[in-house]
């Protein structure tokens, strides 16, 4: 089964990498009328990629989203919440009684966040052109910290069945006023890493974890109100980023201001 499972995959996965390959190819032989540089090399790295994705996607099926579920179910499970009230038929749980999924939640969106490797590498650019001024440790926790409290905000409106639009307006209207206020020097940046973070490593985990939470509490729509989670992780760490970026130079002002004073 595990064998054709990785056959089908790895078929679909060439299906859907071979509009890249062509249009690649098809630019560096029309456009460009070059011969391909390195073409054994990049036959090679294309396969790399096939056989990358392929178990990529398969250990996606296999694990990342039963894993997310099976702990999305076991954390809302009455017998969990209130031992008691569920042996006697009595469970109603209320959305304060969810506090593990909050802190599952914010816990797995800042752990996922950390081992986002495009978010690595945005991090290791931004040292570079900055000539180091903005660290990549620095820049990851504090984007992990946005997307920690996005993915828990996020767990907090599926379990209260609150609609998704207002959350998502005044998160908006917030990084506007932020930017407005921002150094223009790192507005771009900030924004870029609200879409770094949605990639490989945080999208399958949340999204499980959504679809999870819709799934076990009682009357809530798997369609509605499962799906929305990513776009919390994607908004918060435009949030902090700014937040951070302003902080710093306040900071930076107030004590150049005292040194003046002394």
């Amino acid at each position: 089964m595990l064998f054709t499972n990785l056959l089908d995959t790895s078929l679909e996965t060439m299906r859907d990498v071979a509009p890249i390959i062509l249009v690649l190819f098809f630019f560096q032989a029309v456009a460009l009328r070059r011969p391909v540089p390195h073409l054994r090399r990049t036959l090679f790295g294309f396969l790399y990629v096939l056989i990358g994705l392929t178990l990529f996607l398969v250990g996606l099926r296999e694990a990342l989203f039963p894993l997310g579920e099976l702990m999305a179910r076991q954390l809302t499970a009455p017998a969990f919440i209130d031992p008691v009230a569920a042996q006697a038929g009595t469970f109603a749980a209320q959305w304060w009684d969810y506090g593990w999924v909050y802190a599952f939640a914010a816990a797995i969106g800042f752990a996922t966040t950390i081992a986002e490797p495009s978010l690595i590498a945005v991090a290791i650019k931004a040292r570079q052109v900055s000539g180091g001024a903005i660290s990549v440790w620095g820049l990851r926790v504090v984007v992990a910290i946005g997307v920690a409290f996005g993915v828990a905000l996020g767990s907090f409106r599926i379990v209260t069945g609150t609609p998704l639009v207002p959350y998502i307006l005044a998160a908006y209207t917030i990084v506007i006023i932020q930017t407005a206020f921002s150094a223009r020097t790192i507005i771009p940046l900030a924004y870029d890493t609200g879409g770094v973070t949605t990639s490989t490593v945080t999208v399958p985990l949340v999204a499980a974890l959504g679809l999870g939470l819709a799934t076990t509490i009682p009357d809530r729509s798997v369609l509605i109100d499962g799906f929305g989670l990513i776009a919390f992780a994607s908004v918060f760490p435009i949030i902090t980023v700014l937040g951070y970026a302003q902080i710093g130079a306040w900071v930076t002002a107030h004590g150049a201001k005292r040194r003046k004073r002394a």
